[in-house]
C-alpha cells in the first residue's frame, strides 16, 4: 500500500466517530463496522497488505484466539478520539475509548503496513501491548511485540513517498477490492485451465495412438479372402509349399506367402480366418473407443472455454466442487458433477454418461434438454424436495455451455425424470414439459 493512498484514507477514516463492530472474517483480515453500517475490511497479509471495502464478504468462521477477544473487548462499541499516521510511516493509528461502570479505557489499534513487519498491535496508553495479530521475538524483527512489553516505535521510513491523488478515496477501496478479486480470479483460472489443458493433451495423444478401423476393416477382409481362396485350392497346394500364386474369383493372380509354424496350407487357412476375426473385433473397438475419446475431447474444449470466460469466482467454484470421498460409489468417468447452492447436478459428458444419468435417476429428479437439438442430458437430484426456479436456470445454462460454443440464446426444456421415456440409447421422448430462455452471450 502506498503511504500516499493510506494519507488519504486516514482523513477517510477520520470522518467517523464509533467503532460498532470488529472481528476477523478470515486470517489476516479483520473487518471493521464504523458508525453502524460502514464496513472497511483491513487486509493483514504480508505481501499483500491493503484496505478495501466490499458490498460483503463471507465469514470463514468465529474466532476466539486472544488477540480476538481482546479486540472484542477494547473496540466493539468504542469512540474515535482520534485517527493517525505514526511518524509519517505506512502506519495507522486509532486512538479509541471505552466507558465502563468504573473509568474510561485509552485503547490503540494499530494496522502496520509495513512489508514483511505487516502487523495489528493492540496497546494502552503507557504503550504497553495487551496482544497483537503476530506476536514477534527480538530475533525476528527491529523491535519485540509481545504482550505485556512496553511497544517500542518502529525505525523512520527510509524513504521519501511520493504523492498519489485520488479523486474518490471510497471508490478507490472498492476498487481495491475488485482488483484483489481479479487477480484470484486469472489464478486460479490460470490453475484450472492448465490441469484442463493437460488433459486434453492427454486425451489427443491416446486418440493418436488409435490403430485406424478402416485400415483394420481392410485386413480383415484381405485375411479372409485368403483364406477362402486357400480352402478352395487345397487340392492343387503342396504341403512342402511356403508361397503360391493362386487364380482368384475374377481371373487374377493372387500370390499367398505362408508362415513358417503351419504344416499344411488348411492350418494356414484356420489361421488367416483367425486373424480376420481379430482384425474385425480391433476395428470394432478401436471405433467405439474413438467415439468415446472424441466425445470427451469435445466436452474437454467445451470445459476450457466455459473456464476462460467464467467472470466471478462462483462460477469457477461451481464448476470445481470439493471432491467428496466415498467408499460406496465410484464416479463415472463419462458423467461431471456440480453443486448448486447445495443440489447436485449431474452432466453426460457423452452418450455413454447420457444413458447413464437416465438410468441412475429418480423419479421425481429434474432431467434438462436443450430444445430441439442435440445436447448433454442434465439431472438436478431433487431428494423429493421442490428445486427453486434459480437452481433449474443455472443447471440449464451448464447444459447449453457444455452443449454448444455459441454464444447466443437458447431455448431449454426440464421435466421430472418420470415424464421421459427412453427410446434408443440417449434418445428419448417426453411430455409435459416446461421451457426457459438461457442467455449465455
Amino acid at each position: 500500500m502506498k503511504y500516499s493512498h493510506l494519507k488519504q484514507i486516514k482523513d477517510y477514516l477520520a470522518s467517523f466517530q464509533k467503532i460498532s463492530a470488529i472481528y476477523r472474517v478470515n486470517n489476516t483480515i479483520i473487518k471493521i463496522a464504523f458508525d453502524r453500517d460502514d464496513e472497511v475490511y483491513f487486509e493483514m497479509q504480508r505481501s499483500n497488505s491493503k484496505i478495501f471495502k466490499c458490498d460483503s464478504y463471507t465469514r470463514s468462521k468465529v474466532y476466539n484466539a486472544p488477540f480476538d477477544v481482546v479486540l472484542a473487548k477494547r473496540f466493539n462499541r468504542a469512540n474515535i478520539l482520534d485517527v493517525e499516521l505514526v511518524d509519517d510511516d505506512k502506519i495507522l493509528r486509532f486512538k479509541t475509548s471505552v466507558a465502563s461502570a468504573y473509568k474510561e479505557e485509552i485503547t490503540y489499534l494499530q494496522f502496520e503496513f509495513t512489508g514483511k513487519y505487516t502487523n495489528v498491535i493492540i496497546y494502552d496508553e503507557e504503550q504497553i501491548v495487551l496482544e497483537a495479530l503476530r506476536h514477534v521475538d527480538i530475533f525476528s524483527s527491529f523491535r519485540e511485540v509481545k504482550v505485556g512489553q512496553k511497544l517500542l516505535s518502529p525505525p523512520s521510513a527510509p524513504y521519501t513517498p511520493k504523492e498519489y491523488p485520488l479523486d474518490d478515496v471510497e471508490k478507490f477501496l472498492y476498487d481495491e477490492y475488485k482488483k484483489e478479486l481479479d487477480a484470484k480470479l486469472n489464478s486460479l483460472k490460470k490453475q484450472k485451465l492448465l490441469v484442463l489443458n493437460k488433459k486434453l493433451q492427454k486425451l489427443q495423444k491416446l486418440q493418436a495412438t488409435l490403430e485406424d478401423e478402416t485400415k483394420l476393416a481392410q485386413e480383415a477382409q484381405i485375411a479372409e479372402h485368403q483364406g477362402n481362396l486357400i480352402l478352395s485350392n487345397l487340392h492343387n497346394i503342396k504341403a512342402y509349399q511356403r508361397k503360391v500364386e493362386l487364380q482368384d474369383y475374377d481371373g487374377s493372380l493372387v500370390e499367398i506367402e505362408f508362415a513358417k509354424e503351419f504344416s499344411n496350407p488348411a492350418f494356414m487357412a484356420q489361421a488367416l480366418f483367425k486373424k480376420s476375426k481379430k482384425a474385425k473385433q480391433k476395428a470394432l473397438h478401436s471405433h467405439i473407443e474413438r467415439t468415446s475419446i472424441l466425445s470427451k475431447i469435445e466436452h474437454t474444449k467445451l470445459f476450457i472455454a466455459i473456464v476462460e470466460d467464467a467472470k466471478d469466482m462462483a462460477k469457477l467454484e461451481l464448476l470445481f466442487p470439493k471432491q467428496v470421498q466415498t467408499k460406496k460409489f465410484k464416479m463415472s468417468d463419462s458423467i461431471e458433477s456440480f453443486w448448486i447452492e447445495g443440489y447436485k447436478v449431474q452432466l453426460g459428458k457423452n452418450e455413454k454418461g447420457n444413458i447413464e444419468l437416465l438410468r441412475l435417476a429418480k423419479a421425481k429428479d429434474i432431467w434438462i434438454h436443450m430444445k430441439d437439438r442435440p445436447s448433454a442430458h442434465l439431472i438436478i437430484t431433487t431428494d423429493k424436495q421442490n428445486v427453486p426456479q434459480n437452481i433449474i436456470h443455472e443447471a440449464a445454462k451448464l447444459c447449453v455451455e457444455f452443449s454448444t460454443a455459441q454464444k447466443d440464446k437458447f431455448l431449454v426444456d426440464y421435466t421430472p425424470r418420470r415424464e421421459v421415456t427412453i427410446q434408443n440409447g440417449a434418445n428419448v421422448l417426453y411430455n409435459k414439459y416446461k421451457t426457459i430462455e438461457v442467455d449465455v452471450r
